[in-house]
């Protein structure tokens, strides 16, 4: 028998658990989401990053970022192949990925003690609104089990900024980390430090920008962006400070090469607004704008990892 939980009512079945977050974040133009889970260790994290991907299903590509697991998925729905060892190891897959109404549904096969990761842990999180079960009892055993997690519709908000403080004050990456932990509108994710030119003579020390991610609900977007100009228009101690605002989750590839560039050559106002009108970035003057050009490059950069905060040849081969 079918049964729904909410959050609470999944922790009264089966006690406290470890999740501390889930969040589904979608790109319906590009057919594309991102799931990200928040636990407490990051074992299981790391194990079903493993896992999900040998499965199959809609998950493109996962990362771990300590004890937070992000998979790249397809909206839809897709094949799950556990594998003929799948009885012995355990197992776990999304199998699919739907977007009904501004609600998200993801679909989790898991096999063994698999299943109660993705049937007692999960929905207990934050983020999720309610649970289905076609077989509660089924949980933990020797069967494959089937779960639907639905959970809000969010976006990917990504925010960068630059020359927000002066030779002698302030830090761009600290008001950034202040930003994101006051931020009402949105759920805080990631926080980049991007390095840039330091051969660059406008530059205060180190020649940073600095970029930030934000889970939100689409109509909230808005309100998030108004706050972040605010708060940043507030702290800044720069008469040059820009902020760059991107939706979605696939940066355009002239954006990560403008991200590139800006890491060797010194590059201008007018280059920086011209790639922005062209790739859906909105730049946003707070006290001038000099500092478009770093904010720019803060989205562009945004998604490579390690590589971000470095210059090109900290990677050489």
């Amino acid at each position: 028998m079918t049964e729904i939980l909410t959050p609470e009512e999944v922790t009264q079945r089966f006690g406290r658990m470890f999740s501390l977050g889930f969040f589904t974040l979608v790109d319906e133009k590009n057919g594309i989401a991102q799931v990200i889970e928040h636990c407490t260790a990051k074992g299981p994290v790391e194990w079903d990053a493993l896992n999900r991907m040998r499965a199959g299903g809609v998950v493109e590509n996962t990362f771990v970022d300590g004890n937070t697991l992000i998979m790249n998925t397809k909206i839809g729905e897709r094949e799950v192949k556990f594998g003929p060892a799948s009885k012995d190891l355990g197992a776990q897959a999304l199998k699919s990925l739907k977007v009904i109404g501004e609600e998200v549904h993801t679909t989790w096969l898991g096999l063994a003690g698999a299943s109660i990761g993705v049937g007692a842990c999960l929905p207990q999180a934050p983020g999720v609104i309610r649970a289905i079960y076609p077989d509660l009892e089924g949980l933990g055993g020797a069967k494959e089990v089937e779960i639907i997690i639905v959970s809000k519709k969010l976006k990917r908000l990504v925010l960068g900024v630059d020359d927000t403080d002066s030779k002698e004050k302030g830090a761009s990456w600290v008001l950034m980390l202040e930003l994101m932990n006051s931020m009402p509108h949105a759920e805080p994710l990631l926080h980049k430090i991007i390095q840039l030119n330091p051969k660059v003579p406008e530059k205060t020390t180190s020649c940073v920008s600095i970029g930030a991610s934000f889970a939100v609900e689409e109509e909230k977007i808005p309100s998030a962006v108004d706050f972040a100009v605010d708060f940043i228009g507030d702290h800044s101690l720069s008469k040059h400070t820009s902020l760059a605002v991107f939706e979605g989750l696939s940066v355009p590839e002239e954006l990560k090469a403008y991200g590139l560039e800006a890491k060797s050559r010194i590059i201008s106002i007018v280059e920086a607004e011209e790639v922005a009108e062209k790739n859906g970035v909105r730049m946003i003057e707070i006290t001038g704008n000099r500092g478009k050009i770093g904010a720019r490059a803060a989205i562009g950069c945004f998604d490579w990892g390690l590589q971000a905060a470095g210059l090109k040849e900290d990677f050489k081969e």
